[in-house]
């Protein structure tokens, strides 16, 4: 199944710019302002009451004043939870993301009702400076066992196959990149460009500068069945290709984004999209901005089998 209705989001306590990350994500600004954690707290407020509004099962937990993690509130990057009842752990890029693995997270998940039968730790690759931040960087189409992912510093390729052949995904590897300054520099994760739902997928083809590359995305893509909506790069800017489609206890489908993202999108491509669901969108411009991710950042999905 491509969509789940139940989301683990992390509730801040200590939200801000990130100095580690920023070294190679390109979207984060930091802001000086002192209300960044109060303004981050308040926006992830009403975005979880507008899921939980709709039928979606959101599980909060408070991050933990010790020891800092600014990024906290991105929990898509370290875990993974999979409907044969594992879940995965991520080798992160960050030193100050590493510590965002915590057990207690899992046993809340587990007293939710959900069953854990293995965790698989994939994190000690970190050591030797190799990362795969898990729906960040991958992309998975789960009907059609499909994985897309393109390379950065977050994506290492032999580790992205390795993960690939072991669950069972076909890997599509290509390069994306986007415009700073006067340089093609690599989007950093694979999910601010693309986004796969059941019938369609949310890409930025544009940054995908082989065509060798982009072809074979776009046949896989056709060959799945699915309907292509393109963004701009600018609008991939805007945190377009940040997207995620969930589902609430009936099977009522929801695709999930920013404020910034929707305001970017052409009423054409609106459309495109409400053809196949509804669109729900939240004001996340601070933690846009400081945090250089978005609301698919933010949500990370519970395939887990319930007991």
């Amino acid at each position: 199944m491509q969509t789940t209705d139940t989301v683990l989001m992390i509730e801040p306590i200590a939200f801000g710019y990130n100095a580690e990350t920023a070294e190679n994500n390109y979207f984060q600004v930091e802001q000086k302002d002192s209300d960044v954690q109060a303004k981050a707290l308040s926006e992830f407020n009403v975005f979880v009451e507008k899921l939980r509004n709709k039928g979606i099962n959101v599980i909060t937990i408070k991050d933990t004043p010790d020891p800092h993690t600014p990024d906290s509130i991105f929990p898509n990057n370290w875990v993974s939870f999979h409907n044969d009842g594992k879940v995965v752990l991520y080798p992160m890029f960050a030193s100050n993301r590493r510590v965002e693995r915590r057990e207690d997270i899992l046993e809340t998940i587990k007293s939710k009702g959900f069953e854990i039968t293995e965790v698989d730790d994939w994190s000690l690759p970190e050591i030797q400076g190799h990362f795969l931040e898990g729906t960040g960087s991958m992309i998975f189409d789960h009907d059609n066992k499909i994985a897309y992912g393109s390379v950065s510093l977050r994506l290492d390729e032999k580790l992205f196959r390795d993960f690939c052949e072991k669950y069972g995904f076909e890997p599509i590897v290509f390069h994306s990149f986007q415009t700073v300054g006067s340089e093609r520099l690599p989007i950093y994760h694979t999910n601010v460009m693309m986004c796969v739902a059941d019938k369609f997928v949310v890409i930025c083809l544009d940054c995908i500068d082989s065509e060798l590359e982009r072809s074979k995305v776009i046949e896989t893509i056709k060959n799945s069945g699915k309907e292509i909506i393109e963004i701009s790069e600018e609008q991939m800017q805007q945190f377009a290709g940040n997207m995620l489609q969930v589902q609430n206890k009936e099977g009522q489908k929801f695709l999930v984004m920013s404020q910034t993202a929707y305001e970017s999108l052409t009423s054409d491509q609106v459309s495109a999209i409400e053809k196949y669901c509804e669109i729900i969108y939240s004001d996340l411009n601070t933690i846009e901005v400081n945090g250089g991710g978005s609301a698919r950042c933010m949500l990370a999905e519970v395939f887990l089998p319930k007991n």
